[in-house]
């Protein structure tokens, strides 16, 4: 386990912390058999990687601790660091297609200033 995420690591969590992502509970840095898995939502049954360019290098033991995170019943995602932080929108997207989520509608209200919010004119 690492002490330290990585900038796309705590991008990520910055997103989906705290039920941010449709109310599913991500967990960071789990232990999950012989493997430390960097998010997992475990209601869900997912798993998502944020892979940096060494991913590249080891494709066959990803592969590998994807086969045996699969048995155990969880669907594994994996994201680049460049596409977390540069299409965070696609990777949520995804992820919500998944899990079978659609996503919600959020709509933008004018600020009140009733309500502390804006400006009063």
């Amino acid at each position: 386990m690492r002490k330290t995420p990585t900038r796309a690591e705590g991008f990520f969590w910055s997103l989906v912390r705290d039920r941010g992502l449709e109310g599913l509970r991500f967990r960071q840095q789990v232990p999950i058999g012989q493997y430390v898995v960097d998010f997992a939502c475990l209601s869900a049954r997912l798993i998502v990687e944020a892979d940096g360019g060494v991913h590249a290098l080891r494709t066959f033991d990803d592969a590998k601790r994807d086969a045996w995170l699969t048995s155990q019943g969880f669907r594994v995602l994996r994201f680049s660091n460049g596409d977390i932080l540069a299409r965070p929108n696609h990777v949520l997207a995804e992820i919500r297609e998944i899990v079978g989520k659609p996503p919600s509608v959020r709509l933008r209200l004018t600020p009140s200033p009733e309500m502390g919010e804006g400006r009063r004119v």
